[in-house]
C-alpha cells in the first residue's frame, strides 16, 4: 500500500515559505520539473538531471582547483565505481582534510557532478580534497546497493589516505536530500563494520525514513521542490515490497536504525516548511537521546534545498554561514 492511499482527508496547512525564497523556488521548479515523478517517468526525469548540472570543466573554470576521475573497487561482488576527485591547485604540505560528497537526485536521479559543486569550493578556500562518488541508483539497484557504493567510496579513501595526502582522521561524509540520507547511512556502515573512523556527517535536508508519514510529509503533498508524492516514487523504487515493512535496512533508510548511539558528530540542517522537516528532527534528538553530538539547524520558511538555490536571501546566508561554521569547527580549519 503507497503513503498516497494512507493520506488523510484534509492535508494539514502548510509551512509558509519565507516570500524572499519564493522566485529561487519558482525558477527551481521550472528548471527540475518537466513531468511529475512517478514509476513510469523515473527514467524522463533521470535524462533531464543529466542535462541541468554544468560539466566539471564549467565547474572549475577559473577556479584554483583540479580534478581528476578515477575507478575505484566497489562493494564485493559489485561493480566498481567512478568517482571525481578535486583538490587545490597548490598542494598542501602536511596531510589535509578531506570530504566524500554524496549527491541528491531521491536515489533515482542525479550524478556525482551534483555533489561537485561543495567539494570544488571546499579546495580551494580550505585546501580540503574532496571525493564524489557516482552511485547506483534505484530502481535498477534497490537499497542499500547506494550506501554500499558510498560505504566502499570511503573505505577506498581511508586506505589511500597518503596517495590522497589527506589525514585519514578527519574525512567528513557529506551529502543533500537523498545524499544526507546516504551519508547516515555510510555513518552507521562505518560504526556497525568497525570501518574507517568518520570525522563527521553533514546531513543536509536529509532523506531518511522509507514511511513518508510524517506531519511535513503530508503539509508538503503536491507542493515544493520535493514533494510528499515525489518521495513516495523514489521510496518505492528503493525499498520495493519490503516498503513499511521492519526489512527495509537502516542503510537504505537510517530512520530504521534501532540504535544512533556511538555515531560521529552531525550536522543537520533542514527547512521548516518542506517534507524531511520532522524525519530530520527526529533523527538529531534520537541521536542526542545516545549522549552523541548533533548539531540542528531548521531554517524559517525554508523549501527543500533553499540555500542553494535562493542563495542571495538573508535566510540562505545565514544557513550558509552556519554549516560553513561547523564544517570548520570539525576539521580544524582556519
Amino acid at each position: 500500500m503507497s503513503t498516497a492511499e494512507k493520506a488523510p482527508a484534509a492535508r494539514p496547512a502548510p509551512v509558509p515559505y519565507d516570500p524572499a525564497l519564493e522566485p529561487g523556488l519558482a525558477a527551481f521548479l521550472e528548471l527540475v520539473e518537466i513531468i511529475p515523478l512517478r514509476a513510469e517517468t523515473i527514467h524522463a526525469n533521470r535524462d533531464h538531471f543529466a542535462t541541468i548540472i554544468p560539466s566539471i570543466d564549467q565547474q572549475v573554470a577559473g577556479r584554483a582547483v583540479v580534478w581528476e576521475d578515477r575507478l575505484i573497487p566497489g562493494p564485493a561482488g559489485a561493480p566498481e565505481v567512478e568517482i571525481t576527485i578535486a583538490r587545490p591547485t597548490a598542494p598542501a604540505s602536511t596531510p589535509a582534510p578531506a570530504v566524500l560528497s554524496i549527491h541528491g537526485g531521491g536515489m533515482v536521479l542525479g550524478t556525482r557532478f551534483f555533489g561537485t559543486p561543495e567539494i570544488i569550493d571546499l579546495a580551494e578556500r580550505y585546501g580540503v580534497v574532496g571525493v564524489a562518488v557516482e552511485y547506483r541508483l534505484a530502481p535498477e539497484h534497490p537499497g542499500p546497493a547506494q550506501a554500499e557504493d558510498c560505504y566502499a567510496t570511503l573505505v577506498w579513501m581511508a586506505a589511500h589516505a597518503a596517495e590522497l595526502g589527506i589525514d585519514p582522521a578527519r574525512i567528513l561524509v557529506s551529502g543533500a536530500s537523498a545524499g544526507g540520507g546516504l551519508s547516515a547511512a555510510v555513518a552507521l556502515l562505518s560504526r556497525d563494520r568497525g570501518g574507517p573512523a568518520i570525522a563527521g556527517q553533514l546531513l543536509n535536508c536529509p532523506m531518511l525514513d522509507d514511511r513518508n508519514e510524517t506531519v511535513s510529509a503530508h503539509q508538503y503533498d503536491g507542493i515544493g521542490a520535493w514533494d510528499r508524492n515525489n518521495n513516495d516514487t523514489a521510496w518505492d523504487a528503493i525499498a520495493g515490497a519490503d516498503r513499511f515493512t521492519d526489512a527495509v535496512s537502516p542503510y537504505t533508510a537510517p530512520a530504521r536504525a534501532t540504535d544512533l548511539a556511538g555515531l560521529p558528530p552531525a550536522y543537520v540542517e533542514v527547512g521548516a516548511a518542506e517534507t524531511f522537516r520532522d524525519e530530520a528532527v527526529a533523527y538529531a534528538t534520537r541521536i542526542w537521546a545516545t549522549g552523541g553530538q548533533a548539531e540542528l539547524h531548521v531554517w524559517g520558511g525554508g523549501y527543500h534545498g533553499f540555500s542553494g538555490f535562493s542563495p542571495d536571501a538573508i535566510v540562505s546566508q545565514a544557513a550558509n554561514a552556519a554549516r560553513d561554521s561547523w564544517i570548520r569547527r570539525l576539521l580544524d580549519l582556519p
